[in-house]
């Protein structure tokens, strides 16, 4: 898989019939090691090794309803009391962060009201602090015992 703008972590990977496999910590298991997978795995390693943030308190690729409509969240990290305070959209890395995934994030926000957003596609990353009337870019995230 392609480098990704994140430090090197070690994944188990293996493979079977022709396809890889990388195991998911949150989840527990083997996922098929997709494009999206990869950018994936490498941000929640970044968000338990650089922002400190217990693997108790990350969520993977859970299923949720707006508007009738079933949605899938990438990466959600809860702090201490449980309230949703990173919502994490993750691209493939060979897709360009656009307009289209902002939306698509802000749209999921509604629903879920985190502070912090990020969108990746591991190769460039968008951190955004949501103000209630208007959402700015910042620098970096925060660290767990800062949410």
């Amino acid at each position: 898989m392609k480098k990704l703008n994140f430090k090197n972590y070690n994944f188990k990977i293996k493979n079977k019939d022709n396809k890889s496999y990388i195991f998911d910590i949150v989840r527990k298991k083997y996922i098929i090691l997709t494009k999206e997978e990869w950018v994936r795995q490498n941000t929640v390693f970044y968000l338990i090794n650089e922002l400190k943030i217990p693997l108790s308190h990350i969520n993977v690729e859970k299923e949720f309803i707006i508007n009738n409509l079933k949605k899938r969240f990438d990466i959600v990290v809860y702090n201490k009391t449980g309230h949703c305070s990173i919502l994490v959209e993750c691209k493939s890395f060979n897709i360009k962060l656009n307009e289209k995934a902002i939306d698509q994030v802000l749209i999921y926000n509604k629903f879920l009201n985190s502070s912090y957003l990020m969108i990746t596609n591991g190769i460039k990353h968008l951190f955004l602090k949501n103000l209630k009337e208007k959402v700015d870019v910042i620098n970096h995230l925060p660290f767990y015992l800062d949410l």
